[in-house]
């Protein structure tokens, strides 16, 4: 229970693969017939956008190759919270990615149903003018329709993999044009997402099974029942391992007779 050490770096995850849905997204800077003169791509990086908002207060030169400067545009993504989905919740004793041990063959390990929560952020896209920021915005709405959903191996360890919906929520606009003729202005556009994740406990381990053995009765009476038959398979070699090829021995014993019973092996290799 509590005390047990596991990490699974799930929400890192899940923060690793949001800012890497928008590092590939470029701008253009074209001619009136349509000619490109430049293309430019938007740089990325973790945290509120505030940041970046101050530190362009804070700037007075208005020259971009002010070297102290922010180049605009540019875009901000941060974490900011995460709920529980209860709606989401399968039933808790439901058991995934059961493997077996390398070093410990008699052994397997599985986790039990995950939690499901929702990760919440924000992804600020801030820009010199209205043009540079509606590209970038036109760039990335289409592909959330509302949602987009992307598979991220949640636990390695194990190879749990899950297809993770990440839900565009909002979308809103500042224009920070206030001040004197000192001032840089900033256009931002913050849009709000949800990743709908599963968080993981600690692995558990149990034995591999290697026979299974079934009883059959004539009838249901618990007091004067009678066994009929018992059915008893096992892996073909005995000494397969969980990713050999291998088959079956079904071994089946009949009770009819007590006195004279006639047991029968049938293989399925």
């Amino acid at each position: 229970m509590f005390g047990t050490y596991f990490y699974n770096e799930t929400i890192k995850r899940c923060v690793s693969v949001f800012g890497t849905m928008f590092n590939n997204i470029d701008i253009k800077k074209t001619k009136a017939d349509g000619t490109v003169l430049t293309t430019t791509k938007v740089p990325i990086s973790y945290g509120p956008s505030q940041k970046f908002i101050d530190r362009l207060a804070e700037e007075p030169n208005l020259s971009d190759n002010n070297r102290s400067a922010i180049s605009l545009p540019r875009m901000a993504f941060e974490l900011t919270g995460f709920n529980y989905d209860a709606q989401r919740q399968q039933n808790k004793l439901i058991r995934n990615a059961k493997t077996v041990i390398e070093s410990d063959n008699t052994n397997r390990k599985f986790q039990y149903a995950p939690a499901p929560y929702d990760l919440n952020f924000t992804l600020s896209i801030l820009a010199k003018n209205q043009t540079d920021a509606l590209q970038i915005v036109e760039q990335i709405l289409p592909f959330f329709q509302p949602d987009y959903t992307v598979t991220i191996n949640v636990v390695p360890e194990l190879n749990i993999k899950r297809d993770i919906p990440i839900v565009l929520n909002s979308v809103s606009y500042e224009d920070t044009y206030e001040g004197d003729f000192s001032r840089r202005r900033a256009v931002i556009y913050t849009l709000g997402f949800t990743a709908k994740t599963y968080l993981f406990g600690p692995a558990s381990t149990q034995k591999v099974i290697k026979e299974t053995q079934s009883d059959l009765y004539t009838d249901t009476d618990t007091t004067n029942k009678a066994r009929e038959m018992r059915i008893v398979i096992t892996p073909n070699p005995t000494t397969a391992d969980a990713d050999d090829d291998f088959g079956f021995t079904t071994t089946i014993t009949s009770f009819t007779d007590s006195k004279n019973y006639n047991p029968s092996s049938d293989s399925d290799e």
